[in-house]
Order: structure tokens, then C-alpha cells, then sequence
């Protein structure tokens, strides 16, 4: 499994603290040192079920800065997809890659599954 994550995220924090609490076994991924590429985005886009957004960190000041509220919805998936490869800041954390399974930022409930 894959814990996708930026170190000084607190919300990355609390997914990891309850990991380690459930004694999940996963490899760590820091988001900015190492992006996710296009073929990985697309993989786990693909297999999460998710809406495209979901994978933006909207709060994030990057996503503000570029605009991208108003600039996504005119995108293409392909170049949406494109953009997020661009840099790991982008990208919605954390991020949990097992299997067939994908999720998206940190909701307890919907990490039960991993156990």
C-alpha cells in the first residue's frame, strides 16, 4: 500500500498517526519530492471512481494563485490530468493507493476498508 503525503500537512499526520495506530503497513511518499506522474494520476483517477476535482487541493495556495476555481471547469480531464503531474502541491493529500482501491484526503469512516 501507498500513503501518498506531505510531511507538514496536518491532515497527513492524523492519516498516518491512525496507520500506525491499526498497524497498517505502507510505504510513505513524500507528494513534493516526489510528484505523481500523468500515468499514475490517470491510474488512480480511473480506479478511484472519483470526480477529477476531487484530486485538487483546493485549499491549497497554489490551486488559489493559478485560479484554478474558475480555469478547471473550461480543462479537459487530459489536461487536467496533465496539470496535476505538474506539481505534487496540486494534488489532493492524502492520497492511498491499495490495490484496486483509491482514496482521496482523510476521512476515518472511508479508511475502515484498510484495515
Amino acid at each position: 500500500m501507498k500513503f501518498i503525503c506531505y510531511p507538514k500537512c496536518t491532515t497527513c499526520q492524523k492519516a498516518k498517526k491512525w496507520l500506525d495506530e491499526q498497524n497498517i503497513e505502507y510505504t510513505e511518499r513524500h507528494i513534493k519530492d516526489d510528484n505523481p506522474t500523468y500515468e499514475e494520476l490517470k491510474e488512480w483517477y480511473e480506479k478511484s471512481g472519483l470526480p477529477l476535482k476531487k484530486f485538487f487541493n483546493t485549499s491549497g495556495l497554489l490551486y488559489k494563485s493559478m485560479e484554478l476555481k474558475s480555469k478547471l471547469p473550461e480543462m479537459s480531464e487530459e489536461e487536467q490530468l496533465q496539470l496535476l503531474a505538474t506539481d505534487g502541491m496540486l494534488v489532493k493529500r492524502p492520497l492511498v493507493v491499495a490495490g484496486d482501491r483509491v482514496l482521496v484526503g482523510f476521512k476515518e469512516s472511508e479508511w475502515e476498508i484498510l484495515k
